[in-house]
């Protein structure tokens, strides 16, 4: 029988191309700003002592909008006052969980069938991530 590793399917980066699409598609047009700059607010208050800003990547699967990462080789410390959690992630683990805080903030404040199936997507997702045990504690 095939392990939970062995079936998960990995995002990837979306292309140059791709880049000027995948706000929208994501978040819908009429909230992409907004969005956008929701998840990098959350990354601020997520991991302050880590997250300066920087270029973020776009990663999508079966070419589905998922989540934004900040493009790091480095961990984040997880330790802001969003979550209870306090714990160390990789970038990609720190931008699925902004992301998903994102769509879940946002989901409040505006009626949107795109940010029901795009947390659905991500929470999916999530669930087969090596990190799953993280992100799901962070959003809890």
């Amino acid at each position: 029988m095939p392990t939970s590793k062995s079936r998960r399917k990995a995002a990837t980066i979306v292309s140059e191309e791709g880049r000027l699409a995948f706000l929208p598609s994501l978040f819908g047009r009429s909230l992409l700003i907004i969005a956008e700059n929701a998840v990098y607010g959350f990354m601020e208050k997520l991991s302050p002592l880590d997250y300066a800003g920087g270029f973020w990547d776009f990663y999508e699967q079966d070419g589905q909008p998922l989540f934004l990462a900040p493009r790091s080789t480095a961990r984040f410390r997880i330790t802001g006052d969003v979550t209870g959690f306090q714990g160390e992630v990789s970038a990609e683990a720190a931008g699925v969980i902004a992301t998903m805080f994102t769509f879940s903030h946002l989901s409040f404040r505006y009626q949107s069938e795109r940010l029901c199936d795009g947390y659905s997507r991500l929470y999916a997702y999530s669930a087969s991530h090596p990190e799953a045990s993280e992100i799901f504690q962070a959003i809890d």
